[in-house]
This record gives C-alpha cells, structure tokens and sequence, in this order.
C-alpha cells in the first residue's frame, strides 16, 4: 500500500514542479537499487538521500520539503 501511495504522491509531485524534478520508479530488484542497502520495500531518494517514509507518504510534508529544497 505504502509503495503506490509513494509512486501516486511522487508523480503529483513531478506534475507540481515540472522540470524541476527527474523522477524515476524502480523496483528494489532493480539495478538501479541495487548499489543501496534498502531495507523495505518502499523507499524514495531525493539528490541521492533517503527520504523519511513520513515525508514522502504525505503530499503536504513532500510538497513542503520540495518548495524549499527546489526554490
């Protein structure tokens, strides 16, 4: 559940701020994982650092934090 509500909230996101914003979707199996040690299966990276699952699981907090990381 957590995970498609993270892929739901990161696509509001890039829509949000536009081209301000690469975003990509990988599943854990992925290469694109594999080089990080994750330890669930929901898990959401900004510039390369682990995001707070309840940063990146509430549109507000998410929105918040990309306003003042993006501006």
């Amino acid at each position: 559940m957590s995970c498609k509500k993270a892929i739901g909230i990161a696509e509001e996101m890039k829509n949000m701020f536009g081209g301000k914003i690469n975003l990509s979707i990988y599943t854990t199996d992925s290469e694109e994982a594999r080089k990080y040690d994750f330890r669930s299966s929901t898990n959401v990276l900004f510039e390369g650092d682990l995001l707070p699952l309840e940063t990146a699981l509430d549109k507000n907090k998410m929105k918040n934090f990309l306003s003042g990381k993006l501006s």
